[in-house]
């Protein structure tokens, strides 16, 4: 698809930020993002799909200027957060008169958000349409993908969905339509953001069915041209289905926890375990995010410091129980000099696990005979799990 064109009076007028190293502050963005943001022209009307981060607002306003647009009748606003919405003022400002189109939960949002005013707000219900001319947007709310408020947007006659932070990827490429390799950044991005509603997932998949899709145009990253991939990985990882993987994440100061992952990692892949490892020292979370999504074992490696675990490692177990794994199986192993308090610490975080915690490994200073011993039967145990579930052959 050449230039910014999706279909007859379709356009990509959105931002790219190519230099930002973080989202809310967090998550790590090795590829940069987009801020996506869709004109449509109709005979009579012409809407602007989301907004942009506030930051990169002046690549909208030429955008908008390049593509010819001088005139803006509605802003549809699938999603309040403000990476897409931020801009919203600064639109209304440029453009007198245009209506705000959005759901009344994200109406809300935006007043308290943005300050946006009832007047400018006109507030649709699930499956409402409007009218550009020759041009129809039909509006179907998602709820819990990511946030409560958000919708996705239909264009009829084109069959565009723009589904907002639905079916995203953090990156920033010259060529927005090269999908074609989009499922790294895509798989990424729904460890770090939807995994935790994967139900809520599951259900809006079930809801987008009706529609025929032949494009989904989301608020970050590529645009898919041909919707089926990214639709099935969906399904897939939303899913409660697991492989036969096992992520071991771990931290070591004396050498000592570094040895028992290091044993225990070549245990599992000598039983036929496929194993993603990480040193979380410098580790990018997003990694562990990304394996977590399948795997059907989660093993933290971590030293007791002072009263509980490592701080690195306990904010790993932080962010694993945010996201909510569909992960089966969960254990811990760890050395202490005088004090083993991280198997406690480990439990009292893991509350969003529905895993099943297996016998952790403790040793005292450097692991010894009957450690390492200890270690063959964890990589036993999951073993067993594995084969139980049907994923090890």
């Amino acid at each position: 698809m050449p230039g910014n064109k999706l279909a007859e009076n379709v356009f990509y007028v959105g931002a790219k930020h190519w230099d930002r190293k973080f989202f809310d502050e967090l998550i790590p963005l090795p590829d940069g993002t987009t801020y996506n943001s869709y004109v449509v022209k109709g005979s009579a009307k012409t809407a602007l799909i989301d907004t942009v981060d506030p930051a990169v607002r002046e690549q909208l306003f030429d955008n908008l200027k390049k593509t010819g647009v001088t005139k803006l009748d509605y802003i549809v606003v699938n999603h309040a957060e403000q990476d897409h919405s931020g801009s919203l003022p600064f639109v209304i400002r440029a453009f007198p008169g245009v209506k705000v189109v959005t759901n009344e939960k994200c109406a809300a949002m935006l007043k308290e958000f943005m300050l946006a005013e009832d007047g400018c707000l006109q507030i649709i219900k699930d499956g409402d349409t409007l009218e550009l001319g020759g041009k129809t947007l039909e509006f179907c709310l998602t709820p819990w993908v990511h946030w409560p408020e958000t919708m996705c947007t239909f264009l009829r006659e084109d069959a565009v969905l723009f589904s907002c932070d639905f079916f995203g990827s953090h990156v920033a490429a010259a060529d927005l339509f090269a999908a074609g390799h989009f499922y790294k950044q895509a798989k990424r991005y729904y460890a770090e953001i939807m995994s935790p509603f994967r139900n809520n997932v599951r259900t809006n998949l079930a809801k987008l069915e009706k529609f025929r899709i032949s494009a989904i145009a989301p608020s970050h990253g590529y645009i898919h041209l041909k919707p089926a991939a990214i639709l099935e990985a969906y399904k897939e990882w939303s899913s409660e289905e697991v492989k036969n993987e096992a992520v071991v994440a771990y931290i070591s100061m004396h050498e000592s926890t570094k040895k028992m992952a290091e044993y225990l990692r070549e245990a599992l892949i000598d039983r036929g375990i496929d194993v993603h490892f990480f040193n979380l020292q410098g580790a990018d979370i997003g990694e562990i995010a990304i394996q977590l999504v399948d795997a059907a074992t989660f093993v933290i490696g971590a030293p007791t410091v002072l009263a509980g675990l490592h701080p690195v490692a306990m904010n790993a177990v932080y962010i694993a129980n945010a996201l909510r794994p569909k992960t089966k199986f969960v254990s811990l192993i760890s050395s202490f000099s005088w004090g083993d308090k991280a198997t406690d610490a480990v439990k009292a975080a893991l509350t969003n696990f529905k895993a099943e915690l297996l016998a952790p490994v403790v040793a005292k200073g450097y692991p010894k005979e009957i450690d390492l011993k200890g270690l063959d039967r964890l990589a036993d145990d999951v073993a067993q799990r594995h084969r139980a579930a049907g994923i090890l052959k």
